[in-house]
Parts: C-alpha cells; structure tokens; sequence
C-alpha cells in the first residue's frame, strides 16, 4: 500500500481525516521521507498529519523538518505534546530550531523543557552564534582509561540509545579532559579482557567549542571524519558534532557564496519563500551600484568621441572587446573564490595566483586575439565595412582583446584576495562587480591601442 501511496491519495485521506489509514501508511516509512511529505502540504494539512504520527516517530520527523515546518507543526501541538518533542529531539537540533525563533517565542519553549534539558539547550544557545558550541551534541558515550572492553562494551548497551552516534567512543580522564577516541570496529574485535589503555595511541583531532563553524567543514574534509569530538579551552571533553550538521552547514554557506557572486545579497530564507520585496531590495541594491559603474562606459566613450567620429568601426567591436575581459574576470574571480573557500590558497599565495594569471591572461589573449584578427580579414574579403586598413584594425582588435583578457585575469583574481586582506569577504567581489570594473577599464585599454596603432591612417 505504502509504495502506490501518491500524492492526490494522501491528500484525500486527510481531506476525508481518515487518521488510522494515515498513520498505518506512515508506519514504514523513513523518517526523512515523512518529514519531505510533510513539507510539501499546506500548513493546515502539516499539522495534521504531524499530530498523528506516534509520539518517536515524531520526534525524529521533527527533526529533518525545516525550520518553517517545524514552527507550524509547534504551534499546532498542545502543551504537554509540545514538551514531549522538545525534551526528546537531539540536542543540536533541538538549538537549530531555537535559533530561528524569535526571543520571547524561545524564552516559551524552554519553559517547557525538563531541567536537565533545559540546562543544555540554555548552555548551547551562550555559544557565540555561528560557533562549533551551536552544532555539537552533549549525547555521546565517553569512557575511562582504566576500563576493559567488557566494561565499556556493558557500559554502552546501558547508556548508548542516549548518544548521537556509536562510531566513535572518547576516553577521558577523572576530570573529563579527552585522552583519545576509538572506533567501535576495534573495541568488537578485541579480547573482551584488554585494557582500553592498550588499543589508544593519543592521536586525535578534536574541535574547540569556541571554533567558527566554518573550520569544522574544512577539519571534517581535512581527516574524513564522519564526528568529531568538541573540547572546552581546558581540553575537556564537552560534545561533538556529526557529519549531518556539517553537511547541512556547507549547503547553507555555499548558497550563500554562490548568491554573492552572481551579486545578490544573501537571502536569509529559500527563495520560494522569500517576501517579493525583500527579493527586490537583496538584488537592487548590487543592481544599482553595478548600473551607476556601468554608466563609466559613457564617460569613457565621451572622452574618445573623435576617434569613434573618424573612425565609426571601432564602435562595431565595442560589445566584443566589453565581453572578452568581462567574462574572463569573471571566469578567474570564481575560481579564485572557490580555490580560497576550500583552503586551496591564501593570501599569501598572491604571488603565485598572479603569476599563474599573468600566464593564464596571455594565452587566453592571444586565443581570443587571433580569432578576431582572423575574422575581420577573412570577412574583409566580403564587405567594405572594415576600410581600407582592415589589417591594421584587425591587429588593433586582437591588441586590445589581449590587454583587456590580461587585465581582466589580473582583476578578477587579485580582487578577491585584496578584499579578505581588508577583513571583506571574498564573495562580494562578483563575476557582475568584476565585469563592471573590466567594462570600463577595457575601453580605455581599447581606444588607447586604436590611437596608438591606427594613428595616421584610420584615425
């Protein structure tokens, strides 16, 4: 049943409230796949269908909701429901959700709360916003050195459904500080009577609570880690936090990059649910600056009117010479964006992304260069339109295209770097903002070769 159970038919069950069917249907099914129907259904119909969910299936739906579902599914729960969610969703999740709700709507839910729970979820939400204390997780199983496998192996059949993930054990001393971790695989295949002490080797990589969260990606990356234990300043041991959160993390921050690039601000929520006038006000802002830098182009133009006046086919190429150096900034500005997003380089490597650009910018020049000069003779053949000299405006086109595809590599690449220097961030040098800066100065790159080399024949 469960498998032919499409979208119209689930409606009508809960058009026609037939709740024993929708709870039967709902049995087998996986958490996050409840948590995908949910959200695609009308307000009214989520709190519907959540309420009637067993009370842990719930809470694990609970958590792969999004931030909006779970807000509306709260709200339609009563008190005592409320709190039965609340105190059993992981600890992580269970601060996610908080963080999206306002002050007084927060201050309501904790209330709710057992005083142990309470305790916890006030101790993450004092962590620093956007810091390793708001991702981890208090429920793991930590261990004493002096312990057998047979102990630690009884310890976590007692007390191991309270932990987030049993991959990993921590060893940790009288005073909590962390010694080592070990993966559940050796402590199942080794002699029941071994000493902890004997399988740790004191090499771990550990987070600190203080950590921005942004570390953690490039630190999960680093050591292909599926969880990692989270230290205080005193190297105790307090949480950890799972590849879950990180992953969802590194989808929220690489959107965000990538809003910034193609010169948007970020928008705080997705873009179906944004409000229309908050979409216009993220893009018209950039929208503006990027127009005004754009209206250089005239100025430009106005200063070289006479030779565009003596010579009106070098208007003809403008839009290709505009074009070469935009998209070939652009092209490095990405990369470099996204080289320095994944700790590939830094600032310090500046000289080396120069120099790889310099060489980069030239080939490219010469490429693009070539096949201009190539196309305004062999088209010379067919019209009259490109003079007498169409050599001579040929090279001046592939002379130009060149500095402008150089100068666009240097721009596009260097800029990034120059805005983490002053403390920016990187992404707000997008491939639109670069193109503008190219637009403007690979005119002035354009016109100045035309002087130079048609000067006393076109010109």
């Amino acid at each position: 049943m469960l498998g032919n159970l499409i979208g119209p038919e689930l409606k009508e069950l809960i058009a026609t409230r037939n709740f024993t069917a929708l709870r039967e249907a709902f049995a087998d099914w996986s958490a996050a796949d409840v948590a995908e129907c949910i959200t695609d259904l009308a307000d009214d119909e989520q709190a519907i269908l959540f309420r009637i969910l067993p009370h842990a299936q719930a809470t694990e739906v609970m958590e792969y909701l999004d931030a909006d579902a779970q807000q509306v599914v709260l709200k339609a729960m009563g008190t005592a429901e409320a709190a039965r969610v609340l105190n059993d969703m992981s600890a992580d999740d269970r601060t996610a959700l908080l963080e999206e709700l306002p002050g007084a709507a927060v201050v309501q839910l904790l209330q709710l709360l057992s005083p142990e729970e309470k305790a916890i979820a006030q101790s993450l939400l004092n962590y620093p916003e956007d810091s390793v204390g708001r991702l981890m997780t208090p429920d793991f199983i930590g261990v004493r050195d002096g312990w057998t496998v047979q102990h630690v192996l009884d310890y976590i059949r007692e007390h191991g459904h309270r932990s987030e993930t049993l991959h990993v054990i921590y060893i940790t001393d009288e005073r909590g500080i962390l010694i080592d971790d070990l993966r559940i695989a050796e402590l199942l295949v080794a002699p029941l009577q071994t000493a902890v002490t004997e399988l740790r080797d004191s090499n771990f990589v550990a987070l600190r609570v203080t950590d921005a969260a942004g570390q953690a990606i490039a630190v999960f990356r680093k050591y292909d880690r599926s969880v990692l234990p989270v230290i205080d300043s005193e190297g105790k041991l307090v949480g950890i936090v799972t590849v879950d959160d990180i992953l969802d993390l590194q989808e929220e921050q690489t959107t965000e990059e990538m809003q910034k690039i193609s010169g948007v601000e970020a928008l705080e929520e997705p873009y179906m649910e944004a409000p229309l006038l908050e979409l216009v006000r993220k893009r018209a802002v950039w929208l503006v600056v990027l127009f005004i830098g754009q209206m250089l182009t005239a100025t430009v133009m106005g200063i070289f009117e006479g030779e565009i006046a003596k010579a009106v086919v070098l208007a003809l190429f403008i839009p290709l010479i505009i074009s070469s150096g935009g998209n070939s900034g652009s092209q490095a500005a990405t990369l470099v964006i996204r080289a320095m997003a994944l700790g590939e380089i830094t600032i310090a490597d500046w000289w080396r992304v120069m120099r790889r650009e310099i060489f980069c910018g030239l080939m490219l020049g010469v490429l693009l260069g070539t096949i201009g000069v190539v196309r305004i003779v062999v088209w010379s053949n067919f019209t009259t339109g490109y003079g007498q000299h169409p050599w001579l405006v040929g090279f001046t086109v592939g002379t130009a295209v060149l500095g402008v595809v150089l100068w666009g590599t240097l721009a596009g690449s260097m800029l990034p770097l120059i805005l983490r220097r002053c403390g920016l961030d990187p992404a707000t040098s997008s491939a639109p903002f670069v193109a503008t800066l190219v637009d403007v100065t690979g005119l002035m790159i354009y016109f100045t070769a035309a002087v130079l080399i048609l000067r006393g024949t076109v010109l």
